[in-house]
Parts: structure tokens; sequence; C-alpha cells
């Protein structure tokens, strides 16, 4: 990739946008140079070129909150990069996860059900199939788990595609139901997902 970018476009740096793999949350920009580049390639720790000191700097070599690269694209312009990563804490210099003020957070679809479903969590009256789960306690709430996923390993070993996707959206939905039943959130399961990442 390295012949591909255009080092000369701007005196020898490129513009690096840094977006965390998992959140897709924009981190922070900074720029590279070849140098920077080929150390963020030997390393998989995302090094910039500083154009205030003049030197390299490997992001978190001070702070301990390193980025650790997961990819590398380029535009369509070959002169700026697009660095996927995993935070190993807050990005900015100021102690935020972002320089831009934002928490560093997933907000797709799941963790928009997720919401919802604390939400049924927490209602005294309420009277939604979710709610009703919760007053039913942990046993009855594992059990539909175990349920729902016999009911998608039943279902792999046929070629209904209606049916699989039906029982797999029915064992994540529990699954969600299950986790906030143990105060514990999707977040907290992608950690441990992204702490086993070599």
């Amino acid at each position: 990739m390295i012949n591909k970018i255009n080092f000369k476009k701007s005196n020898g740096l490129v513009p690096v946008i840094i977006q965390d793999s998992t959140t897709c949350k924009v981190l922070m920009l900074a720029y590279m140079n070849e140098a920077a580049f080929l150390k963020t390639m030997e390393t998989k720790l995302v090094t910039f070129y500083s154009r205030s000191r003049k030197e390299l700097w490997i992001k978190g070599e001070t702070s301990g909150n390193f980025l650790k690269m997961q990819s590398i694209k380029l535009d369509c312009d070959q002169d700026t990069l697009l660095i996927k990563v995993i935070p190993t804490g807050p990005v900015c210099h100021t102690g935020t996860d972002t320089c831009f003020e934002e928490e560093n957070k997933a907000d797709g679809f799941l963790y928009q059900l997720e919401k919802v479903i604390q939400d049924r969590k927490n209602e005294d009256e309420g009277k939604s199939y979710t709610a009703s789960l919760f007053k039913k306690g942990i046993n009855k709430i594992a059990q539909k788990v175990g349920e729902e996923a016999v009911e998608l390993v039943i279902e792999s070993k046929d070629d209904n595609k209606d049916l699989f996707l039906n029982e797999a959206a029915d064992l994540m939905y529990h699954y969600l139901v299950l986790l906030a039943a143990k105060d514990f959130k999707l977040e907290d399961v992608v950690d441990v997902l992204k702490s086993r990442q070599k």
C-alpha cells in the first residue's frame, strides 16, 4: 500500500482519520509521514508524525492509551488514510473518549433495542412481553435463552431461511434480556471480545 500513498501532495504528510473498529465513532485526526506509516505497520500500534515537535510519536506512549490498528484504507485520491482501531483508553489528551467530545459508544440498532429492554425492566406496571419476562425472574429468562438456542440449532439443519432468521432474532432478543437481568450490557460482552483480539 505504501507505494500508492501520495505523501508528496502535502509536503510528506497525509491526514489520518482514526475510527473505532467496534463503535464506528471517529476518534481523532492526525498526520503520518512515510516513517510513521511503516512504524504503524510494523508494530500494529498507530504512530503519527508530530508537526509541532517534528518527530514520530506512538499514540499512547505517555498515557498508556494506545490505538491498536485493525485495518488501514486509502481514500480515492490516495492522500488520506482511514485507520480502524481498538483504543485501550480515552483518545483525546484532555481525557475524553474522542477529540470531538463524544462518548465512544455504539449507536446501532442492537444498542437501541438494549435500551428499550432496560426501560421495560424498570417499568413498575409494564404489561409488555419483556416486562413479564423480568417479573418471572432469572430462571425463566435463562430457560427461554436455552429454548431459543435449541430452536435455532434445529432450524440451522434445514433450508428455510425465514425460520432460521426468525429463530436467530428470538435468540438475540432473549440473550439481551438475560444480559439486562444480570445487570450487564452488550458493551460488556464487546469489551471481553476486544480483549481477546491479538
